[in-house]
């Protein structure tokens, strides 16, 4: 069985901490965080585990594989460090602060022989798999335009903006769905409360097939908002995941162009059929990722969230805030000395 360490414990390491003691398939071993609280924490609650408050310390340990969930400035360093220690490594998304640095830990990953897994939960929940089983199976048609909308209040990030944040979440999931890479991009947004953090932006993509993609991320809205909607030239579909009992609803309408008979003649048919909510099952997406990555571990298969993938993904969110409206470009720090504290 497969050991399993994990670095940062702030606001997301204790979730995956949570899933690994969970989980039959590996043996969850050790944490490591510079803070003494967030590890003497998680220490109390898991105390088989050893506690290392240096990264350097973990890495020299024959723990299999490391799983890295501090802030986006520290994935780049942390990861490159931990693969050539000899470690398969699962970083949280986004896998690095740019393109460049993705790319090179995917290029280390492979030289070492290990897996790099990049750690976009949605991608494994049970309602974005199914609506990418309705476009690949073309029973939504031809699709025509993707919009996204992932609003709250809070929770505002110390070392990136809303786009890196959240819109990260929404650029997988196009990925992923339409297996394409998007050909142009562009973002216009606002930093209301932080000066220079946007907590409000809109982002637009195009890709090669043609599909128009729109998403609006927030961390200043009165409302939780996590809903998607899918048209296509047969169906539409409306992905809620705040629904609580139906995340996904297909509807047969449409508008169909009728061909004119005589000069002159424009007919359109608006067709508004039934709405039918599939079931879609309980499973826990973070623990079918966190699995994922331990079967990867074992078999050597590539990830559907690998390295590559997360290379796309930072490729995505950079073409989008190359053509920034409204505001200069904000450079990510890189706050390595930091780089535990999660």
């Amino acid at each position: 069985m497969k050991t399993v360490a994990l670095v940062g414990m702030g606001y997301w390491g204790p979730n995956l901490a949570r899933v690994l003691s969970q989980s039959h398939r590996c043996n969850f071993v050790a944490a490591c965080d510079s803070n003494a609280k967030n590890l003497e924490k998680i220490i109390r609650q898991y105390p088989a585990l050893k506690a290392y408050s240096d990264v350097e310390d973990l890495l020299k340990t024959d723990v299999d594989a490391i799983m890295i969930a501090t802030p986006i400035s520290t994935h780049y360093e942390l990861a490159k460090r931990a693969l050539l220690a000899g470690k398969h490594v699962f970083v949280e998304k986004p896998l690095a602060h740019t393109s460049g640095s993705a790319r090179e830990l995917v290029q280390i990953s492979k030289a070492q022989g290990k897996i790099l897994f990049t750690g976009h939960t949605f991608i494994y929940s049970p309602p974005v798999i199914r609506v990418k089983e309705l476009i690949d199976s073309g029973h939504l048609g031809e699709v025509f335009y993707i919009s996204l909308s992932r609003v709250n209040l809070g929770l505002y990030q110390r070392d990136v903006d809303v786009v890196w944040d959240l819109a990260v979440h929404d650029i997988s999931i196009l990925l992923y769905w339409l297996d394409e890479t998007p050909v142009k991009g562009a973002s216009f947004g606002r930093a209301c409360v932080q000066q220079d953090k946007r907590d409000v932006a809109f982002l637009w993509l195009e890709f090669p097939s043609g599909i128009v993609a729109s998403s609006e991320v927030s961390w200043l809205s009165p409302q939780k908002m996590r809903r998607t909607c899918v048209v296509g030239s047969k169906r539409m579909v409306v992905y809620d995941d705040m629904d609580p009992a139906e995340k996904v609803k297909i509807y047969d309408r449409g508008v169909d162009f009728i061909q004119p008979q005589t000069f002159g003649e424009f007919q359109l048919s608006y067709r508004m059929g039934d709405m039918n909510a599939p079931y879609l099952g309980n499973a826990e997406p973070l623990l079918q990722e966190v699995e994922h990555f331990i079967d990867c571990v074992e078999t050597g298969e590539e990830a559907i969230t690998s390295g590559e993938f997360g290379v796309k993904v930072v490729e995505a969110l950079e073409l989008a805030d190359r053509t920034r409206i409204g505001m200069p470009e904000m450079k990510i720090p890189l706050a390595v000395k930091d780089h535990e504290r999660g």
